[in-house]
């Protein structure tokens, strides 16, 4: 028989919560650096976050100087990315899309008639042309598996759909040539975001869909929706927080569209159907809340969706943090979940 009194304390308990205040003050504290990740990674994550300007207000002209800054200022890691690993970059077209083919010195037996498809991150703005291959790069080498990185059109110029019709548009391509099973489709950020609402948009289209999708830290939701974008506010060095750039950004490529459009914020999509899904975020992650509910969602829809949380970490530092074995790890749990998932 269930004890009254518990009965009793439970339901005031919950009264209680129901008149609360709907938001609560905490002290200001002092975040240490763990311990219990690598020195390499310790160096990264201690720095706090350095702010960044807010173009809210920007012009056509200023948006386009502030891109190409930001763009020439990621040139010396792709540099320091080609010379670490052994790989070809071949820049190419297909379907009238920009993409390059980044092809490893050894591409594993069971790869050879496996390929991935990567669109990059960069807030939707950022990092376009070569610097689009990084993270490829990076899985290429991990995973011993050729990989084509779109390089999709952005605002200011080509708001969205543009990015989202040329991936679609390289998909149709690549699966003229290889069995859509075999074939993987993957993405940090932005490119985790737009990875979702590709699968989406293909379900749309009557498309047949990838084996396997990496979805890592998803711009899932561009409105500022989700415990973490509060919780880490401040505490994630690399986007610090969503006012000011992330959401001046969020509202270039959406243009005239609403933001929670499930093609543009995909956590609000029909997720039934989709490919098992690996997905990544760090402890001190911006998009945390982005990742976890998407992950949620997968698994009541029914997809197999795993999800790799990574200690320390602020937003994608396991691409960029290439010195710290936790990088490796990332990409190499990556290349175990696409080997585990795709056709042969």
């Amino acid at each position: 028989m269930k004890n009254p009194w518990a009965a009793l304390f439970i339901a005031l308990i919950t009264l209680a919560g129901a008149a609360a205040a709907p938001e609560r003050t905490i002290p200001a504290r002092t975040l240490p650096t763990p311990s219990t990740v690598s020195p390499a990674l310790q160096e990264v994550i201690a720095p706090a976050w350095p702010g960044a300007p807010d173009p809210s207000h920007y012009s056509t002209a200023q948006w386009k100087d502030y891109i190409r800054g930001r763009n020439a200022a990621r040139e010396p890691f792709l540099r320091s990315l080609k010379q670490k690993f052994n790989v070809t970059v071949r820049a190419g077209m297909l379907a009238g899309v920009r993409v390059y083919r980044v092809i490893p010195d050894v591409i594993a037996e069971e790869n050879r008639r496996r390929l991935l498809v990567h669109v990059h991150g960069g807030a939707y703005i950022l990092y376009g042309g070569e610097i689009a291959t990084t993270e490829a790069i990076l899985m290429a080498h991990y995973g011993q598996i050729e990989v084509v990185s779109v390089d999709y059109r952005m605002p200011p110029d080509f708001p969205f759909p543009a990015a989202l019709d040329d991936t679609v548009a390289v998909w149709r391509e690549v699966i003229k040539g290889h069995t859509p099973l075999n074939v993987g489709l993957f993405g940090t950020s932005a490119g985790g975001g737009l990875t979702l609402a590709t699968v989406i948009k293909l379900k749309e289209l009557g498309l047949p869909l990838p084996g396997a999708l990496m979805a890592g830290t998803p711009w899932s939701d561009l409105t500022k929706t989700g415990d973490t974008y509060y919780t880490h506010e401040y505490v994630d060095n690399v986007l610090g927080t969503n006012d000011g750039r992330l959401e001046a950004a969020a509202k270039l490529y959406a243009g005239t569209h609403d933001l929670k459009e499930p093609l543009l914020s995909p956590v609000y999509g029909d997720f039934s159907g989709f490919p098992p899904t690996i997905l990544l975020s760090g402890t001190r992650d911006l998009f945390l809340s982005n990742t976890v509910r998407v992950q949620q969602k997968l698994l009541q829809a029914g997809v197999p969706a795993d999800l790799l949380v990574f200690e320390g970490e602020s937003h994608a530092q396991y691409a960029s943090a290439i010195e710290a074995p936790e990088s490796a790890a990332a990409f190499r749990e990556v290349a175990h979940f696409f080997n585990a998932h795709l056709d042969k």
